[in-house]
């Protein structure tokens, strides 16, 4: 989701330097030319008889995994199943320890089984993979068989060089080998890149597609991430790189892969819809194809070449399995799994050993919960999400890598940073104003309103970079109301340096009016904003007018156009992020500490064991709906 990147953590903001001069053509001298072929051979031992003059292929896929090797916590863990009484039940959900043993149980009896992912494998990660550079998450992928996944935005949280080291492998430049005698290796499957090419060579800085094959049937995948992901991605991140669109760059890779004669082709897009509902087990196709769906992915995937069979998506963190036709009029599977490894779809493509293509003949069935309740309709592709539970035995290999990397991070991670009283929400609210938006905003004034730390009178927070909410229930053995540097990493897990700014009030309310029209009028991103800052949001407006301008208080004082403020954000937000121009136009910068930094120290100041920290009121904007 749009989110601010993930920058370099606060132990090692030494990178910074190193990664803005790193050049991305030393990435495309790193990259192996071509397609490449794949084939992990799931299942191997089938299909050895005469061929038949179809055979179906198994497509596992999920998205947005975002190195959330254990169970997310809270209700960023739970997965919303409509009932059978229309009632809505949240199950627990996720983990690599499931994801892995859903996959390879879904595996079995598919001798032709392929696993792809549609991006943001990495990045804004909790402590345990994102500690060490993600390279957990890189392990854990290699060891589930993954085949192929398309770049994600969160891919180029660290920039082109640290991801060209994901790839292909070798230790950290700064910090080294983590592990004593072991080299890092790298994926082991290819990250595909299309739209992103190098500003030097015009080329793109990864494989753009890959093919992969097993006994004569080739399937070949394209990825792409959204063209739009210099918009969320610190500047540092995207140095030296075009992002180009996404319908033509899959059309242009599409009629390369038929010219080879591949013919059945699956599209990775790292960019997605809003389903009417939230349950994953939602029919998107309810009355019509694709009617249930809405967002970025509709428009792409009636511009999409019929060359291509499916498209697998994500970004949106959402669940879907819909049917939007392609441009010849014929219905397109557009899936995606929710986030955090917590759904997995399962897509069956019936392959034409004469045509080399897919069939594409009905519209797809909807299975319910899991394997319990798969009763799809007979139809191709017959597509559906299942639910990664918990109530599985979770897969051993992931429990020791797990238990491997938790033994190197706990020094670390364990330590107490401070105490609430309830759960605080902040990526599990729906509101506009979160509870945990509200502590992050008031953690980064009080730390930089002093005259010699910036003398901020307000501060803003973006809300996608709220990663997760602070939970009560204890994660591990500090105890439960126990918030550890672990938990508070995982909700600000970018370590972004804040700044402070001098803003007009006229540019502050341009800011304001910014999170619902222009570029955010579809999708309003509402800014998280600390205490004294009051005003009235009118939903049944439409654009910038949404924003009452009369009501803007500052400590009860309208805000003055023509008054200079001095304002606190993180970095994101300073270069103008999310389609924040306003903010970006601030002068008089000055670098403060990092938000994880303020956000611990106000924990710190605030709570103890005995006077834990209760969730904030949530009183700050008034909504009309």
């Amino acid at each position: 989701m749009s989110a601010t990147p993930q920058k370099n953590r606060a132990s090692r903001r030494v990178l910074a330097a190193a990664a803005g001069l790193a050049t991305v053509g030393a990435l495309v001298a790193a990259m192996p030319a071509g397609a490449q072929e794949r084939g992990h051979g799931h299942g191997k031992g089938h299909g050895h008889h005469a061929p038949d003059r179809t055979v179906d292929v198994q497509l596992l896929s999920f998205n947005d995994l975002h190195g959330n090797l254990e169970p997310p916590a809270g209700s960023a863990g739970t997965v919303n199943e409509t009932q059978a009484d229309g009632t809505v039940k949240a199950v627990p959900a996720g983990g690599v320890e499931y994801l892995a043993s859903s996959l390879r149980t879904a595996r079995k009896g598919h001798p032709y089984s392929i696993t792809a992912a549609g991006g943001d494998m990495v990045g804004a990660s909790p402590l345990l993979s994102g500690l060490f550079h993600d390279e957990p998450t890189i392990e854990a992928l290699n060891k589930i068989d993954l085949d192929v996944t398309s770049v994600g935005n969160h891919e180029f949280d660290e920039g082109a060089t640290e991801l060209a080291r994901l790839q292909n492998g070798g230790c950290h430049p700064v910090e080294g080998c983590y592990e004593k005698g072991k080299k890092f290796k790298g994926a082991d499957f290819p990250y595909l890149a299309a739209n992103v090419t190098s500003e030097k060579t015009g080329k793109p800085i990864l494989k753009p597609y890959t093919v992969w094959k097993k006994n004569g049937v080739k399937v070949g995948f394209i990825g792409v991430t959204l063209e739009g992901t210099p918009n969320i991605v610190t500047a540092n991140g995207v140095k030296g790189l075009k992002f180009h669109d996404e319908i033509e760059t899959v059309n242009k890779y599409a009629k390369e892969l038929d010219r080879q004669g591949v013919k059945s082709i699956v599209a990775l897009i790292h960019e997605g819809g809003a389903p009417a509902s939230s349950s994953y087990n939602y029919d998107c196709d309810s009355p019509g194809a694709g009617d249930g769906i809405s967002g970025p992915i509709t428009d792409i995937a009636k511009g999409i070449s019929p060359k291509v069979d499916a498209l697998v998506t994500g970004h949106t963190h959402q669940a879907y399995v819909c049917t939007i036709p392609d441009p010849a009029g014929n219905p397109r599977l557009v899936t995606s799994a929710s986030s955090f490894g917590k759904l997995y779809t399962d897509t069956t493509l019936t392959y034409d050993r004469r045509t080399n293509d897919i069939v594409r003949t009905a519209v797809k069935g909807s299975g319910k919960k899991g394997s319990k309740h798969h009763t799809p309709a007979p139809a191709n592709p017959v597509s559906a999400n299942h639910i990664v539970d918990r109530d599985q035995a979770p897969a051993n290999d992931m429990t020791a890598l797990i238990a491997r990397w938790n033994t190197l991070a706990a020094p670390i991670a364990n330590r107490p940073q401070g105490y609430i009283s309830a759960d605080i929400n902040g990526r599990g609210s729906t509101a506009p104003e979160k509870p945990l938006g509200n502590l992050i905003a008031d953690a980064q004034l009080e730390g930089l309103a002093p005259a010699d730390k910036g003398g901020a009178v307000v501060a803003f927070m973006n809300p996608g970079g709220i990663r997760a909410d602070l939970v009560y229930k204890a994660s591990g053995s500090e105890g439960d109301g126990v918030v550890t540097y672990g938990e508070s990493f995982t909700v600000q897990p970018f370590t972004n340096m804040m700044n402070v700014l001098d803003l007009t009030g006229a540019q502050l309310v341009s800011a304001l009016q910014q999170q619902v029209s222009g570029a955010n009028e579809a999708s309003p991103k509402i800014l998280q904003v600390s205490k004294g800052l009051t005003y009235t949001l009118d939903m049944t407006k439409s654009g910038a007018d949404r924003v009452v301008t009369g009501t803007i208080k500052l400590n009860g004082e309208a805000i003055d156009p023509a008054k200079t403020y001095r304002v606190a954000m993180n970095e994101f937000l300073a270069g103008g992020g999310d389609g924040f121009a306003a903010l970006g136009e601030g002068t008089n910068k000055l670098v403060g500490a990092s938000d994880l930094d303020l956000f611990n120290e106000y924990l710190a100041a605030h709570s103890t064991a005995a006077a834990p920290l209760a969730p904030p009121a949530t009183d700050r904007i008034t909504v009309v709906q």
